[in-house]
């Protein structure tokens, strides 16, 4: 009757246990979704992993975004770029540039940045309109959060 009763408890903490949180669980990738639906093609991605930098350190959090078929930075007014934004609301933000590919009916824009050390959960991703003269950051264009990864 003990065992009955150990084996009960024990399977009972592995069904009733919350699961972990996805963002945790990594690599991960997401998809980054328009804000103005009218931007029908545009779409992006983000991938977040452990990378090893050199010299030898410790693992850090990687956060990698493609964007494509984005307008023109400029058809929105005084932008000339895109950047990452990635965030932990209340905690702490990374902002990094996207950088074009030249490509047949406009460019791939991608980016990375692979120096953080916090735990990345619940955090939002974005491609934003940016002016880099002034440092400014524009409008959401593509959004996600890392709630929604997919693991591998």
């Amino acid at each position: 009757m003990k065992e009955f009763v150990l084996v009960l408890f024990i399977i009972s903490i592995y069904v009733i246990q919350p699961s972990y949180s996805k963002a945790e669980t990594i690599p991960c990738s997401m998809v980054l979704e328009p804000i103005d639906k009218k931007l029908s093609n545009a779409m992006g991605t983000a991938l977040v992993y452990k990378v090893q930098l050199r010299p030898p350190s410790f693992a850090r959090t990687n956060i990698s975004i493609l964007g494509v078929h984005l307008p023109q930075p400029s058809s929105y007014g005084n932008y000339d770029s895109y950047e990452g934004l990635a965030y932990i609301p209340g905690v702490i933000s990374w902002r990094f540039l996207l950088y074009p590919s030249p490509e047949e009916n406009g460019p791939t824009w991608a980016g990375r940045f692979d120096e953080i050390t916090a735990k990345v959960e619940n955090a939002e991703v974005q491609v934003r309109l940016s002016n880099s003269k002034a440092e400014k950051l524009g409008p959401i264009i593509l959004r996600g959060n890392t709630k929604d990864c997919k693991e591998r």
